[in-house]
């Protein structure tokens, strides 16, 4: 583990042995500061000096106010979040001056560690946004809920912190619209059940999801529009020609979203394999960047827990994720009487700056046709 020092230095005894147990605000090590022949400072465990560094008045000539807040990217340091942050000393005098909170900066180093373009980078992207600060939003305020019983702070995990921060730019930043609809996957599941048990020998699961792939492909190759992403300045749309999905998997530590590449070329068993196998490698964490990109459209299956319907959130540069819930029993009017019906609850989310209503219903109601007859997955 690498603890950072309030500055550089010379370490003259260290505090504490091997194997150790220490919290905030232990003693570890005894600091000369470089080029000083003073006392050595003391360091302290993933404690942040609370001393701010000087505001340089000298570089402020006239009272010009405006210019001086644009310089100030966060309202306020959140010294919790800047103390855990990975960056060395200098980075974090650097965005101490720029009044960065490093809490809210994404880190391209080696195991996410901040460097000083990263901060540079985040105070271009703040400065670029509208005076109302994006979208004119407070912060939430401080609260001490010690005053109401007892509690405990527990760090988000890495994937949590990541998936949060992306997840909410997609949701403030995308027009969402979500179309809801159902599958009758009676016939479906019944073929299903006799595949999985003559291939459960093998050691292969055949899931509903590997029909869902099947099935989402068929719809994007009829809309088109559905398998494509806006380009950064927002006024061209890059249509693919490839059809990869993106599987939600619900580990541990948070949301990961492996994508299944080539999805049209794989028969049924392949992308049962295929899906066991990332499955695997997202719960011992060894998906690699390359493993989560490169999607044409996400599902995400909460059949095995439960629900009826939800909004998923449009996994960006994606333009639509489909959610899937549990299915159940219902009576079906078949024309002249009700019979039991296995429906499946489809929830579509999409970005309405690409997609129109009416093509988001076209969707649903094609997918819902494809999963009610087996034989369409096999066109």
């Amino acid at each position: 583990m690498e603890i950072p020092a309030p500055e550089a230095g010379v370490v003259k005894e260290i505090k504490v042995n091997l194997g150790d147990m220490v919290s905030e605000g232990s003693l570890i090590l005894m600091l000369e500061p470089s080029g000083e022949a003073t006392a050595p400072a003391v360091a302290e465990v993933v404690k942040e000096e609370k001393v701010v560094a000087p505001a340089a008045p000298a570089k402020v000539a006239a009272p010009a106010p405006k210019p001086a807040s644009k310089v100030s990217p966060t309202a306020k340091i959140n010294e919790a979040s800047f103390s855990k942050a990975y960056a060395t000393p200098s980075v974090r005098k650097f965005a101490r001056e720029l009044g960065v909170d490093l809490g809210q900066v994404d880190g391209t180093g080696r195991k996410g560690r901040i460097s000083k373009e990263d901060v540079q980078g985040f105070v271009k992207r703040v400065l670029s946004q509208p005076a109302t600060g994006g979208l004119g939003v407070a912060p939430m305020p401080e609260t001490d809920f010690s005053q109401w019983g007892e509690i405990e702070s527990k760090l988000l995990s890495k994937i949590n912190k990541l998936t949060g921060q992306f997840l909410h730019r997609n949701w403030v930043t995308i027009p969402h619209v979500t179309q809801f609809d159902e599958a009758d996957i009676t016939d479906m599941e019944s073929f299903r059940k006799g595949m999985a048990a003559e291939y459960k020998e093998r050691g292969i699961k055949i899931t509903p999801l590997v029909f869902l792939m099947k099935a989402v492909v068929s719809a994007l190759k009829e809309f088109p529009r559905f398998n494509s992403s806006l380009d950064s300045s927002g006024e061209n749309l890059i249509m693919k020609s490839y059809f990869n999905v993106g599987i939600a998997i619900d580990t541990p530590d948070g949301l990961v979203v492996p994508v299944v590449q080539g999805v049209d070329r794989k028969s049924l068993v392949d992308l049962a394999v295929e899906l066991g196998e990332i499955s695997v490698k997202a719960r011992e964490k060894k998906l690699k960047p390359s493993d989560m990109q490169g999607g044409s459209i996400t599902i995400s299956s909460l059949g095995g827990i439960g629900g009826t319907k939800f909004t998923p959130i449009v996994n960006a540069p994606e333009v639509a994720i489909l959610g899937v819930s549990r299915s159940k029993m219902q009576p079906v009017w078949n024309g002249s009487e009700f019979e039991p019906r296995l429906m499946l609850p489809l929830s579509l989310s999409y970005d309405h700056r690409v997609i129109d209503g009416a093509d988001g219903a076209r969707f649903t109601s094609f997918l819902s046709r494809v999963l009610s007859d087996t034989r369409r997955l096999l066109l």
